[in-house]
């Protein structure tokens, strides 16, 4: 599904600056701010008020301009235009940004008309001051190859972002609800956007998500325009997303038979231990040791959640894959 990138739901990343600065519960656990402490020697120094970002290299930045001259043939092989995700290491729409880098994105963009630019942002509501003129005009109207999305973790996201979202004339609209901390609950219709990407959250600290936030997501997506993609479950997965035979191997007995006893016998007695983390997780979030009292409360909607690790969580909502993608008639 990808070129040259990981990432299940483009085909390139393209990086113009490396920096941030966190601003909300999605940035915690930042990989693009591990990578640059990593880089860096232990210290992520284009990260945080009043770090400098650092512009990445000219033959970078020579990259787009090879993959929009390789369209016909890249068309022809896959079918779909190119899709290049940027910034995964930066934001574009950035206060600490200097203008002129920005100006210089917007150049490289105009130059490229055979890529789907994808701009995601923790920082919707800079994109009206921040994006030229020549977009925002009713006259010129946005460009057909930039779509836009807004990063969106929780219902409070949702609802101070996307009407900021809405607002912006983009012929694509996206979310990317990951890592997803929260349930967004019934969303009014007016605010969805054209696309939708869920995932959870990956990396040492992953923190689980609800497969019911996920499904009820899912759900209004199908019951409206809105085109539905899932990227990943993350670290955890949930035992109801698992088989019986998966989930069993997880445990171990806490004695082994010898060759005269049953096992099974053994592990009514002494019971049997999970090899992985594990923990209870409530549809508001919380968190609960399985031993705890209200860890299976009633009305708490409880599901029993295991750190596998990402590739063996998968991707399979309700054992179907959902690969979906927009239209884009540019």
């Amino acid at each position: 599904m990808s070129e040259n990138t990981k990432i299940e739901w483009c085909d390139h990343t393209f990086n113009p600056w490396e920096g941030c600065q966190k601003v909300g519960p999605g940035c915690d656990h930042c990989y693009a701010e591990t990578r640059n402490a990593r880089f860096a020697g232990g210290t992520a120094i284009n990260w945080g008020p009043g770090a400098p970002r650092r512009r990445t290299s000219k033959s970078n930045w020579q990259k787009p301009l090879a993959w929009n001259a390789a369209h016909e043939d890249f068309f022809a092989k896959h079918g779909h235009r190119q899709r290049v995700f940027c910034a995964s290491l930066a934001d574009v729409f950035d206060n600490a940004v200097s203008d002129d880098w920005r100006a210089d994105l917007f150049e490289l963009i105009a130059a490229t008309p055979n890529l789907d630019w994808l701009l995601l942002t923790k920082r919707i509501g800079n994109v009206e001051s921040m994006a030229p003129y020549s977009w925002t005009c009713p006259k010129r109207g946005w460009p057909a190859n930039v779509w836009l999305g807004a990063s969106i973790v929780n219902r409070t996201e949702m609802l101070r972002d996307a009407p900021k979202l809405k607002a912006i004339p983009a012929p694509i609209r996206f979310w990317s609800y990951e890592p997803a901390l929260g349930d967004l609950g019934q969303i009014p219709a007016k605010l969805l956007p054209e696309w939708i990407i869920a995932g959870g959250e990956s990396g040492p600290y992953a923190r689980p998500k609800h497969p019911t936030w996920v499904r009820n997501l899912r759900d209004q997506c199908q019951a409206t325009s809105t085109t539905f993609h899932f990227k990943q479950w993350g670290e955890w997965k949930p035992i109801s997303q698992m088989l019986e035979g998966e989930c069993n191997a997880l445990y171990q007995s806490r004695r082994i038979a010898e060759p005269h006893e049953d096992q099974s016998d053994l592990d009514d007695i002494y019971g049997r231990k999970c090899t992985v983390p594990t923990t209870v997780l409530h549809i508001d979030g919380s968190t609960h040791d399985i031993t705890e009292p209200i860890s299976f409360l009633q009305g708490t909607d409880a599901m029993q959640i295991f750190r596998v690790g990402k590739k063996a969580a998968g991707r399979l909502l309700d054992g179907i894959e959902h690969n979906g993608f927009p239209e884009n008639k540019a």
